[in-house]
């Protein structure tokens, strides 16, 4: 084969000769494959899945995800839907009038149940002529899906809370059996995730009427 070679002017450098194969040279040989490759893709996999395990851990610390079973919190809850509730929410604040709570049952700690708070330390809850008073002034409950049938008059003791179904006449809750200790309570239900065309921010105001004497 003919090889041309123009008049540039090069630095000396030597270079080693090549010498076609089959013709007594040297060939070149292969990379052998990097050891240790099998053991650090391995490394890598356990670290990974580690780190998934962690933040799996981290955000079931914060975040709980929780299915509605009942009809007790119609019209505002539906059953089958699915809700995200912060369990941090009353380790850095404290329960709202009006906060939407899962909470374990007084009387069977392992069932959780999930209402609306009406009541905390130092209220007193009445209910009569279908309408619900606190301290004395109706509360406007647009989220109802029926004003309550029943009466009844509550003063809530400290660390405890009073909540209430949505569904009025159709939820078992503390106008049946009594207040919710604060160390009961799971977290805040903050919005309906599923299905994604019920997704929705539970944030409704609680209104008291303190003008309506």
């Amino acid at each position: 084969m003919e090889v041309i070679l123009d008049n540039t002017q090069f630095d000396s450098v030597s270079e080693p000769e090549i010498v076609p194969g089959g013709m007594g040279g040297n060939e070149p040989t292969p990379p052998e494959p990097a050891k240790g490759s099998a053991f650090r893709w391995i490394l890598e996999l356990v670290q990974t899945l580690l780190m998934a395990v962690i933040l799996y851990f981290l955000i079931d610390t914060v975040v709980a995800r929780v299915r509605v079973e009942n009809i007790s919190m119609l019209p505002t809850l539906r059953e089958g839907e699915f809700l995200l509730v912060n369990k941090m929410a009353y380790r850095f604040g404290e329960v709202d009038h009006g906060d939407i709570v899962v909470f374990h049952n007084p009387s069977n700690p392992q069932e959780d149940y999930i209402k609306r708070v009406i009541g905390v330390p130092g209220d007193k809850v009445e209910v009569h002529d279908y309408q619900v008073f606190l301290n004395g002034y109706p509360v406007t409950e647009d989220y109802i899906s029926e004003p309550p049938s029943y009466v009844g008059e509550w003063e809530v003791p400290e660390g405890q809370l009073f909540v209430l179904g949505d569904n009025r006449n159709r939820s078992d809750d503390s106008h049946k059996w009594g207040f919710v200790p604060f160390e009961n309570v799971v977290g805040k239900a903050l919005v309906i995730y599923w299905p994604p065309s019920k997704m929705t921010l539970l944030n409704e105001p609680f209104i008291v009427n303190a003008a309506a004497d």
